[in-house]
């Protein structure tokens, strides 16, 4: 009963692969790997403050207030960004702006590790050091960040893709999201690509679908 509930969903994103939701999804890779290829360091930096304020939050709310705050995002003191954060309706507007802040005052450090990514295992090592360096991030923001600017081989493991693959009986629902489960989980999502012939960029958007009907970001 569970592999048949497995191969249920690898027949699922299949079909989609036959769709218009390849093209879209397609188009969404290419505007994130656009990102690292034109090496700015604004719009990297913009993305990190972005995956900041996803963090327990709205993604789509988030993207609403990143495209109205803009260029604030890199010069506004923290009470400033608060306030703002705060009349757009984000849930924790004190504690993210001092984040971000925070972020700022080492962006050069940051986009230094970004641009030492040659491989996978870089994109592991890095994972690891924005988690315990840069405050707001946790596993998935982390490597939503990294997805969001081009890179391809982090799971983006939130509650959504969590509900999909306990459906499919693909995993049991851990207790936390912890870097034990985190790890384990990602494993799994990287059988899951190999066998739909996906990197875990891609098959992020085909779960996020799936789950929800929708293919979020552009500017």
């Amino acid at each position: 009963m569970r592999e048949s509930r497995i191969n249920e969903l690898l027949r699922k994103i299949e079909n989609l692969k036959r769709t218009n939701c390849k093209k879209i999804i397609d188009n969404r890779i290419r505007e994130f790997e656009s990102i690292i290829k034109e090496n700015s360091s604004r719009r990297i930096i913009s993305e990190l403050f972005f995956c900041i304020l996803t963090a327990n939050f709205n993604a789509e709310r988030s993207i609403k207030i990143q495209t109205k705050i803009g260029e604030g995002f890199l010069k506004l003191r923290d009470n400033e960004l608060a306030s703002i954060l705060k009349d757009c309706g984000h849930r924790f507007p004190n504690t993210r702006a001092k984040f971000i802040c925070e972020a700022r005052e080492i962006d050069k450090e940051i986009l230094e590790k970004i641009r030492s990514i040659r491989n996978e295992h870089d994109e592991l090592e890095v994972r690891e050091w924005l988690v315990k360096n840069v405050k707001g991030l946790g596993y998935k923001e982390a490597s939503h960040f990294l997805r969001n600017i081009g890179f391809k081989n982090l799971a983006i493991i939130d509650f959504h893709i969590v509900d999909i693959l306990e459906r499919y009986r693909v995993i049991k629902r851990p207790k936390n999201l912890g870097r034990k489960n985190y790890l384990k989980i990602e494993s799994v999502l990287k059988e899951l690509a190999r066998k739909t012939n996906l990197t875990l960029a891609e098959l992020d958007l085909y779960l996020w679908f799936l789950e929800t009907g929708k293919i979020l970001k552009w500017f």
